[in-house]
Parts: structure tokens; C-alpha cells; sequence
């Protein structure tokens, strides 16, 4: 389960920010984790037209719209790849820079990037090469 929110301050930065919160199932299993993107130079967040609600980005470079399901996979599997689980009875959020994600994760859903394999995902334990 995800939500996405715009706001418009971050840790002492002010402009435009978007805070997508993945919470773990079955509630209270673990802490969720929040992916951050503050607008800043060369990055857009927007808070309206002309871009979508959900859009962040380099403005010469990768971009995703944080209100569809494959891009919020990308990012998950991203944090992932990088170390973030989700421990059994934290309860406290993670709070991740969605900046050091986006590339990774837009190249996951530009089919340019590998999404990391589910655990016994890849192996097809009864095939040997040469095998007929």
C-alpha cells in the first residue's frame, strides 16, 4: 500500500516536495518507507501544470510519475538493491532520498535496468545446459 503527498517545505528546504510513504502488509508488520523528492536545481517536482501531480525528475534525464504502480515498484526494488528492509516489529518510517533511486528505477521501467530477482526467482533448478 502506497500514498503520495506534495508539500512545500523538507528539512529546511522550501519549494515543492514529493513524499511517496510505502507502508509494509499486514499493517504494523514493519516501519514503511518514505521516498523523498525535493525540487532543486535541474530537478522538477511539480505542484501542477504543466507536468502531472505525481511527476518527478531531471529536467535533461530520467523522470517517473509516482502515482503508477510500475514506477513505485522500481523505486521499492531500488531501495532495495541498496540495503532497505523492512525489519520484522520496527515500527519507526525510513526515510530514503528518492534522487539516489530515480535512475535506477526509470531504467527498470524503460526496460534499459534489471529489477533484482524475487528470492527463488531465475533458477530453474531442473534444467542443465546441453540437456534434451
Amino acid at each position: 500500500m502506497w500514498n503520495l503527498r506534495h508539500s512545500h517545505s523538507h528539512s529546511g528546504s522550501v519549494g515543492c516536495v514529493h513524499t511517496l510513504t510505502l507502508n509494509p502488509q499486514p499493517a504494523g508488520t514493519s516501519g514503511a518507507l518514505r521516498i523523498v523528492f525535493v525540487a532543486g536545481p535541474g530537478r522538477f517536482v511539480p505542484g501542477g501544470a504543466p507536468f502531472g501531480s505525481g511527476d518527478v525528475g531531471h529536467v535533461r534525464g530520467a523522470s517517473l510519475n509516482l502515482h503508477e504502480p510500475g514506477a513505485v515498484r522500481a523505486l521499492l526494488d531500488a531501495a532495495s538493491a541498496r540495503g532497505w528492509l523492512p525489519g520484522p516489529g520496527e515500527t519507526r518510517a525510513v526515510e530514503v532520498d528518492g534522487w539516489a533511486l530515480l535512475e535506477a528505477a526509470a531504467a527498470v521501467r524503460e526496460g534499459g535496468g534489471e529489477r533484482p530477482a524475487e528470492p527463488g526467482e531465475g533458477r530453474d533448478e531442473g534444467h542443465r545446459e546441453g540437456a534434451s
